[in-house]
């Protein structure tokens, strides 16, 4: 089936299988490796992207889906020029990381949770990313992480 969309501002056209998940489309036709494979059954968020600027989980929707839609992977977070966005940057400031494999996911999750949810409260920050697994932090740094970014991004 082919399907055009964006992917970090730019166009893609393709041919997929009808059976192509989004995060293998993601993976293997665009080689953008930055979204993770965790579970194949969106428990753990690992997958997660932005589709028309809400976050979702690439492992739970066929890429003929997303035919026409906006999406925003980790590698198209960063400025251009390399600049970190706030919510990068707050995790490396915060060492809201540990092994890194959740790490791509839980910052789309939390570019969408500020966005929607710009003035959470830590209870309300640890209970938006409930579909995040992280299994080395404990998740302490990361909820700092999102709350140091809230200022910035709110700015």
């Amino acid at each position: 089936m082919q399907i055009e969309l964006k992917v970090n501002g730019q166009p893609v056209s393709a041919d997929v299988a009808p059976n192509t998940l989004l995060v293998q489309f993601i993976r293997e036709h665009l080689r953008l490796t930055g979204t993770h494979v965790g579970c194949d059954t969106a428990q753990c968020g690992a997958c997660t992207v932005m589709a028309d600027g809400r976050s979702i989980k690439s492992c739970n929707v066929l890429a003929v889906q997303m035919n026409g839609c906006d999406i925003t992977t980790i590698e198209g977070v960063a400025a251009p020029d390399g600049t970190l966005h706030p919510i990068q940057a707050a995790f490396k400031e915060c060492h809201g990381l540990q092994c890194g494999y959740c790490t791509p996911g839980m910052v789309m999750s939390a570019i969408d949770l500020l966005a929607h949810h710009p003035h959470a409260s830590e209870q309300e920050i640890r209970e938006l990313l409930e579909g995040n697994i992280c299994r080395c932090t404990g998740y302490q740094n990361i909820v700092k992480a999102i709350q140091t970014a809230q200022a910035a991004v709110a700015a």
